[in-house]
């Protein structure tokens, strides 16, 4: 329920036209600065191929993402996210900080870092993680 709440009021202040999916992608995309392949992005956010190819297409059709074949075998395509993507990202991380930063300062900083081993260890049994 938590995560549902978290996706719908962050989802309601990213600007107009991004999803929390485009978000997520290009934030990732940001952090590693490097390419990677559609299946590589649908296996890091646990997706289908599918749905990560839509969320990707509508990257690129925004200019906020480049897609390019790879030169090393043909089937496989390349992501890397381009300047548009980066301002993207940027103009999304000033619209939800706010969110986040109250949400923190309602809950209280030393109580959320105290959920957070926790919080992790469950990501890690899900993921199927030892």
């Amino acid at each position: 329920m938590a995560d549902q709440l978290a996706r719908n009021r962050l989802s309601k202040v990213l600007p107009k036209g991004m999803e929390l999916s485009h978000f997520s992608v290009l934030n990732h995309l940001a952090q590693i600065n490097e390419e990677r392949s559609p299946a590589q992005l649908a296996q890091v956010f646990h997706v289908t191929r599918g749905a990560m190819t839509n969320t990707l297409n509508r990257l690129e059709w925004a200019g906020h993402v480049h897609i390019r074949p790879d030169w090393d075998d043909a089937r496989r395509k390349m992501v890397s996210i381009s300047p548009s993507g980066r301002k993207a990202r940027e103009a999304a991380l000033q619209a939800i900080a706010p969110v986040l930063a109250g949400a923190v300062a309602d809950i209280g900083p030393e109580r959320l870092r105290a959920a957070l081993p926790a919080l992790r260890l469950l990501r890690q049994k899900l993921e199927g993680d030892p």
